[in-house]
């Protein structure tokens, strides 16, 4: 059989995906030819990550099995020591500062186990709360309710300034400090990964015109539009190409394609999806990089075609096609960095449905004072009627 892990590491997700697709109905065999993990490893995971039914009718891995009795024998251990110490110390400990504890860890444990533990009654513990919390900490503790609502529906992506903002639309009048403190206190912060980008090929590059020379600015949509190709990684079918069309004033991507090869019909599909869905007059600019898909002669023909001028960034500049890069970048950080794409098409899924469903329909942007792109593109297609 050989060795076919030699030594990788693979994350919890991927375990637990291999063990999907044995439970309905892929061969260890299979399995272990498609994604290169040994049928000793793929046994042992299943055998780990298979669902056991319990008395009540739930169910539990083996592996979680292990962790909650270690879990149990832990805190055993913990409980004994601290009903030891906490005798010689109750004395000391002011009842507001019971109150306080109580309250802060109430969002873990009951109310009614906290007092028990801490022999405190609980209609002592009301009235002294009642008594004791401020205003303020009223305040705080509805803004952090609402920032983790804020926080969720951006699926984790929204950092302060952007919460800040949704919060003074819904009527609270705060500060972004105090935001990031009550971020801070509660422990969220926006997701944010760097990960490795493939080399691009060291090729003879011919300068040509630089048109927009970095003037990104706009009247109306569909001025200006940028494009360029992205690497994105999957397991089964290696490095695949996005390939994104921009406008630039309403910061929507207009076109775009996804493909196993990174070769002019990708970048051609992505201007094409644009062109068919926006509609443009004549004398749109369109800028990209000198990438040879790019600066093909097929290329050329198309833009010609669509009646547009095409403007390139100088060799080496990315940025001179700042915009469309900072999307990719984005992109990475939001979404595709946090995830192990198992194939092409999970990965083109996964990106119609951020591209779609989030970035354009839903992420604000502070750059078009905190719209949507479709929410101001709708209002310019609104004006114009």
């Amino acid at each position: 059989m050989g060795n076919k892990n030699n030594g990788k590491k693979y994350n919890e997700d991927f375990k637990k995906m291999i063990v999907d697709l044995y439970n309905t109905g892929s061969s260890a065999r299979d399995l272990s030819n498609e994604y290169g993990v040994s049928e000793v490893t793929i046994y042992a995971w299943v055998k780990r990550y298979s669902p056991i039914k319990t008395e009540d009718g739930s169910t539990v891995t083996p592996d979680e099995m292990v962790k909650m009795k270690k879990q149990m024998l832990r805190l055993q251990e913990e409980n004994d020591i601290l009903k030891k110490g906490y005798g010689h110390i109750r004395e000391k400990i002011s009842l507001s500062e019971l109150t306080t504890m109580i309250e802060k860890h109430s969002n873990h444990h009951s109310i009614q186990m906290l007092c028990d533990v801490l022999h405190v009654p609980r209609s002592t513990y009301y009235d002294t709360l009642n008594k004791t919390e401020s205003n303020r900490k009223k305040e705080n503790k509805m803004l952090t309710q609402e920032i983790k609502r804020i926080y969720t529906e951006s699926k984790q992506r929204y950092g302060a300034p952007k919460i800040h903002y949704i919060l003074q639309t819904k009527g609270f009048r705060v500060s972004l400090k105090r935001v990031q403190r009550l971020m801070k206190e509660a422990g969220i912060r926006s997701i944010v990964m760097k990960k490795f980008r493939p080399t691009p090929s060291k090729e003879t590059i011919i300068e040509r015109e630089n048109i927009l020379k970095r003037d990104f600015s706009t009247t109306t949509m569909n001025e200006k539009w940028v494009g360029d190709i992205t690497y994105i990684n999957t397991l089964k079918d290696g490095w695949c190409y996005l390939a994104s069309v921009m406008d630039l004033h309403t910061k929507k991507i207009v076109g775009y394609a996804f493909s196993r090869s990174m070769t002019t019909n990708l970048i051609s599909r992505a201007l094409e999806n644009a062109y068919q869905t926006q509609q443009p007059q004549d004398g749109l600019v369109f800028h990209s990089d000198l990438g040879s898909q790019y600066t093909s002669d097929e290329f050329a023909k198309m833009i010609d075609s669509y009646h547009m001028t095409h403007s390139f960034s100088h060799k080496g500049c990315p940025y001179d096609n700042a915009c469309i890069e900072s999307f990719h970048a984005i992109l990475k950080k939001e979404e595709v960095n946090h995830v192990s794409y198992i194939n092409f098409y999970s990965a083109k899924v996964a990106l119609f449905q951020y591209i779609e469903g989030w970035y354009n329909r839903k992420r604000i942007h502070g750059s078009i004072h905190y719209q949507t792109p479709q929410k101001l593109e709708n209002k310019i297609k609104a004006s114009a009627a």
